[in-house]
């Protein structure tokens, strides 16, 4: 794992493989390594595939507080600098793909392309005013949880039942590792309305999704493949939420694809 630093707080992140910049943003549970690595070593043939711990997760600092997701974007934004990458494709999964919207929203020069996956518009923007409410003051509450309390509550909802366990282990290992404090602000910052930036993506963008996604269902992937001008959507049968680990060869393989086809 490498670190750098980005406006005094320290990123970890891991690196491999060498051409074009892929950088991976995870969700609000786990860390860079265990969310993406089937990525990390499918994709490294052709790309430079960089997987960041966001401030509040792996071996990352904690966020100030209030940090929201528009200081997530703007470290993510000077992350990238720091790196020297250029023209990194940008792959999102869930919280990451809030992250990723909002990234295109307050620095629309630094994506190429998207990769949005179990990807929201934001918790308001893509769930009802209820289950968003609900879905954050879970959120506080398993904060305050033990390591087995918090993976027994989360990790049904986020791979499928039969799921090899082989799968899993490793993402399961890093939710045992959260940091509550870090857990409570991405929760924050997942909590906002960005259907207004939906329309203003004007790069190459690929939704893809699990069909059997319990957090971001089928509607969430549909209204964001109608919203976003020109994207296209790839649904992969028999999977939930964390689609790119419990299906890595057609998650890389659409993925692949996708960078091939808007390269030029």
């Amino acid at each position: 794992m490498a670190t750098t630093t980005v406006d005094g707080l320290r990123i970890a992140y891991e690196r491999a493989g060498r051409g074009p910049p892929l950088v991976l943003l995870h969700g609000y549970v786990g860390d860079g390594r265990a969310s993406w690595h089937p990525q990390l070593d499918g994709l490294s043939d052709e790309f430079t595939v960089i997987a960041w711990d966001a401030p509040g997760a792996g071996g990352s600092s904690d966020p100030p507080e209030a940090f929201g997701i528009s200081g997530y974007a703007d470290c993510l934004a000077g992350f990238i600098e720091e790196l020297g990458l250029v023209d990194p494709s940008i792959v999102g999964l869930s919280f990451g793909g809030i992250l990723a919207l909002e990234l295109c929203h307050r620095h629309p020069a630094v994506a190429r392309r998207l990769v949005l996956a179990s990807a929201y518009a934001g918790w308001v923007g893509s769930l009802s005013v209820t289950v968003s409410e609900q879905r954050l003051q879970q959120a506080f509450v398993l904060a305050e949880l033990t390591p087995d309390e918090f993976v027994a509550t989360l990790l049904p909802t986020i791979f499928t039942e039969g799921t090899p366990s082989g799968s899993v282990e490793a993402f399961e290992a890093s939710m045992r590792a959260f940091n509550p404090a870090g857990f409570r602000e991405m929760a924050r910052a997942s909590a906002v309305d960005l259907r207004d930036v939906l329309p203003r993506i004007s790069v190459p963008t690929l939704l893809v999704y699990g069909d059997h996604d319990v957090r971001a269902p089928l509607p969430v992937a549909e209204h964001l493949h109608g919203a976003i001008a020109g994207s296209t959507l790839v649904l992969l049968p028999g999977v939930g939420h964390a689609c790119n680990i419990e299906a890595p060869e057609a998650f890389n393989e659409a993925v692949r694809r996708f960078l091939r086809i808007t390269a030029a």
